[in-house]
């Protein structure tokens, strides 16, 4: 049976458990997009319209990978040990398409990791935007414009995800605001204010695999909310698809279960652990997946279908080369 295990006993570094007085300054979550990275990925970008193949048929040359990733390894280190997310400024839309700004975010997605794919289809680089469908009919909240509360995503996934990335294209015309929070934090709380629902999160849920099924598989995979690993904490969360996961196969939430997931609720919605902001176009937001839950609150949209709010996401692996352990 999987019992509760205190952080304090794992090796985190302080800026990992941020709430909103501790974090550093949001000026700090931005990071240039390097000049040599920008010059490297216009080439890519030049190359590709010569080419014409699909943007996740690139691959970066390792000789180039491995010096632009000294580039990027300030971003790597806040990914890892530091608070676990960062913005990096950012594609310059007014120099390229749409579709050549993923260019530039398939390249960086590279350097940070290595891409996985994203549903049953194989999809690597996935639209996030509204598209009418509805969650009671299996919908992903990622094609809707309702919030979708804190979660990890893939949470319904047999593989650990690393990180996610979200390239901002469009932004809405209110509302989708991003927000984040630490589950180091959010654990450290309940440990101290209610310990005894840390065992009942440590025991594997029925989480709906939103029909990203194959032949044979199970509707639900049964995975704990919370697991400490050898490198730390693992989050994997998104309420609603615990709730239809269990009713999927006919075994109610208990009342302490229900009471479990209500406390951690309450605490990933305080305001006082919480970080938000706004993306704008051509800005790339990545998140420590494994631990940083995050959120995206309801939203309006344009009523021109060129001008909706168009994200493109990420699932990335990390490489082999990325050291978890602080230096």
């Amino acid at each position: 049976m999987t019992t509760y295990t205190d952080t304090s006993s794992t090796r985190i570094t302080p800026r990992q458990a941020w709430r909103a007085s501790t974090i550093d300054d949001p000026s700090r979550w931005y990071f240039p997009l390097p000049a040599v990275s920008l010059a490297a990925a216009d080439q890519v970008v030049q190359a590709w319209r010569r080419q014409n193949q699909p943007v996740t048929a690139i691959r970066v040359d390792e000789g180039v990978r491995a010096r632009l990733r000294d580039e990027l390894r300030q971003a790597i280190e806040e990914l890892e040990h530091g608070r676990g997310f960062v913005v990096i400024d950012r594609v310059p839309m007014d120099r390229y398409s749409g579709q050549e700004a993923q260019v530039v975010y398939w390249v960086v997605g590279e350097l940070l990791g290595i891409p996985f794919e994203q549903n049953v289809q194989g999809t690597l680089l996935y639209d996030v935007r509204d598209t009418g469908q509805d969650l009671s009919q299996g919908a992903r909240f990622s094609v809707t414009n309702y919030e979708s509360s804190f979660h990890t995503d893939n949470s319904f996934g047999d593989r650990v995800l690393d990180y996610v990335g979200l390239l901002c294209l469009h932004t809405a015309k209110s509302g989708g605001i991003s927000q984040v929070v630490s589950g180091y934090a959010v654990h450290r709380e309940l440990a101290k204010q209610h310990p005894d629902v840390l065992n009942t999160l440590c025991q594997p849920f029925h989480v709906d695999r939103r029909g990203g099924t194959r032949e044979g598989d199970s509707p639900t995979v049964r995975v704990p909310i919370l697991q400490m690993c050898d490198d730390g904490l693992l989050v994997r969360y998104l309420r609603y698809w615990i709730q239809v996961g269990h009713e999927k196969i006919g075994q109610p939430l208990t009342t302490e279960q229900v009471h479990a997931l209500d406390l951690f609720d309450s605490v990933l919605a305080r305001q006082d652990l919480r970080a938000e902001f706004t993306l704008e176009p051509g800005q790339m937001f990545f998140i420590n997946n494994r631990w940083i839950l995050h959120n995206r609150t309801a939203f309006e949209d344009y009523s021109e279908l060129e001008r909706r709010r168009h994200y493109v996401r990420l699932w990335l692996k990390a490489n082999d080369s990325t050291s978890r352990t602080p230096a």
